[in-house]
């Protein structure tokens, strides 16, 4: 069995690189907010707070304009 060590892993700074190269669309707000009712609905911290956070940053203005 043959086998490379080390493994290389991306650091930090390199995964920001390629996340930043490709372009994210963000749902709407009204289906990020429908998101969010459900969440809290079904009592799922986890769900409120990903889809709370994704509200804002659809809401919020590009940084830099």
């Amino acid at each position: 069995m043959t086998a490379r060590w080390p493994v290389r892993r991306p650091t930090e700074r390199a995964a920001i690189r390629a996340v930043c190269r490709s372009a994210r669309p963000i749902p709407p707000v009204p289906a990020l907010l429908a998101a969010l009712v459900d969440a809290v609905d079904r009592r799922d911290l986890e769900g409120v707070c990903l889809a709370a956070h994704r509200v804002v940053r659809a809401a919020a203005p590009e940084v830099g304009e």
